[in-house]
């Protein structure tokens, strides 16, 4: 399984704009094979800081998502709503027991 955690940073002002884009994102990664989990998270004491944790089946479920395009429109939307501060690290993990 492959897991990634991160953070990225959105202007508070722009979170309500930001929000809208995101539930797309979610929605859409979710819904794609090999996708075990997709979520974005409001920090409680930084409003700012978005915290992102995805989980894949395999690099080829995770280089398929890359290639998206609902992916492609969320990086486009990065610059209007002042997205900045991405850390992402990705992880190897053992699958999750059924």
């Amino acid at each position: 399984m492959i897991v990634i955690e991160g953070t990225v940073r959105i202007p508070p002002s722009r979170l309500e704009d930001a929000r809208s884009a995101m539930e797309q994102m979610v929605r859409a990664s979710r819904a794609e094979p090999g996708c075990v989990d997709y979520a974005y998270a409001v920090d409680v004491l930084d409003a700012g800081l978005i915290r992102v944790s995805e989980r894949w089946e395999s690099r080829d479920a995770l280089a398929a998502h890359f290639k998206t395009a609902h992916m492609a429109t969320w990086r486009a939307f990065f610059p209007q709503l002042g997205i900045s501060d991405r850390s992402l690290r990705l992880y190897e993990a053992e699958p999750e027991p059924i």
